[in-house]
């Protein structure tokens, strides 16, 4: 399932220093055979210099980037065209997100801050100091009013979004945060770490309610669905060990099941937003994108992108068009058909 990888390297050295002319659409179709499905690539000059590490979802047609040039991107992938950049950063962002209700994007970084940027402003609105390392986690609650964080420096923090102010803050010895999630309808939230542990947390007061039996390798990244009852996390490993995606039950407080099948390390893992479809996806530094039932485990659909290195992050929208972010190719535009089950690339920028 691999497509012409040549021509992209090539068209990929090309463009490199032309983020300027993004605007103008200038597209070159390649062709492709990822899964047989529709076999046009379309490329666009690359919105970030760096390995794109962290992508946020907004809405259908834009995404959110973060990357090791230490930028933030607004991209709208529909008409291809760059529609705001900031920077800011001392050292190279980690992880992005959005907050629908209060219009920010929100940054953090090595350089142990998280950043809350406002379009149209170049300047940060908002800054989150007090980290002692590197910031790894970030997440923000349903109404927006509270910010999560987490870093390797072993701590949880919570925010005050409009004020900037750490509310609460949880120390665990060990607990090199990797993800954070609140839970919908609750106030609660997920963290994971490199202590391969996966910990809910009470907002109220920030300590651990529940820590779910430890992994075998160490958790990468969380989701949870959109209605609550369920936590998704993903695993390091290597050779196929490890390497897998795993389900919870959080009224039971129970494994599900787990997904098994990358050969490396799963980078990122969501749920995806479509009505009366149980599916889950994970993306890889194998170089894959796997779709998932997620009741019957089965992997639904696939697809592999020669060259990338690895993929890093997730999103996906209601139209089915889903973008995951790579170390070496930037982001793909990938389309999902359950139909026959195919997922391929369609855009590359």
């Amino acid at each position: 399932m691999e497509f012409v990888t040549g021509m992209v390297r090539d068209l990929w050295g090309r463009y490199k220093g032309d983020a300027d002319q993004l605007g103008q659409g200038r597209g070159k179709e390649l062709s492709g055979t990822a899964n047989q499905a529709p076999d046009m690539i379309k490329t666009y000059g690359p919105i970030h210099s760096e390995a794109v590490v962290s992508l946020a979802a907004i809405q259908s047609g834009l995404c959110l980037s973060g990357s090791k040039d230490r930028s933030v991107a607004l991209y709208d992938y529909h008409n291809h065209r760059l529609e705001d950049k900031w920077t800011g950063h001392e050292r190279e962002v980690t992880k992005v997100c959005y907050g629908r209700n209060c219009g920010g994007l929100f940054s953090a970084s090595r350089d142990k801050s998280v950043r809350m940027w406002h379009r149209g402003s170049p300047s940060p609105v908002q800054t989150f100091t007090g980290h002692d390392l590197v910031v790894t986690a970030l997440d923000l609650s349903n109404d927006n009013l509270l910010l999560c964080t987490g870093s390797r420096d072993n701590t949880v923090r919570l925010w005050d979004v409009e004020k900037g102010e750490c509310l609460l803050e949880n120390n665990i010895h060990r607990n090199l945060v990797t993800d954070v999630k609140f839970i919908p309808q609750l106030s609660s939230l997920v963290q994971t770490g490199e202590d391969k542990q996966v910990r809910i947390f009470e907002t109220k007061n920030l300590l651990v309610t529940h820590t779910f039996p430890k992994k075998q390798y160490i958790q990468m990244c969380c989701d949870v669905s959109k209605d609550g009852n369920y936590c998704l996390t993903c695993s390091n490993g290597f050779g196929g060990n490890g390497c897998e995606a795993t389900l919870y039950d959080l009224r039971t407080m129970s494994i599900v099941h787990e997904y098994k099948g990358h050969r490396e390390a799963i980078e990122s893992c969501i749920f995806l937003p479509f009505n009366g479809q149980n599916l889950i996806a994970t993306a890889s530094r194998d170089c894959s994108v796997r779709i998932w039932d997620r009741d019957t485990k089965e992997c639904v659909a696939d697809t592999s992108i020669s060259g990338s290195g690895p993929l890093t992050s997730l999103i996906c929208y209601d139209d089915s068009s889903i973008c995951v972010s790579s170390f070496h190719m930037g982001i793909f535009q990938l389309q999902l058909s359950l139909a026959n089950g195919t997922l391929w690339p369609v855009a590359r920028f």
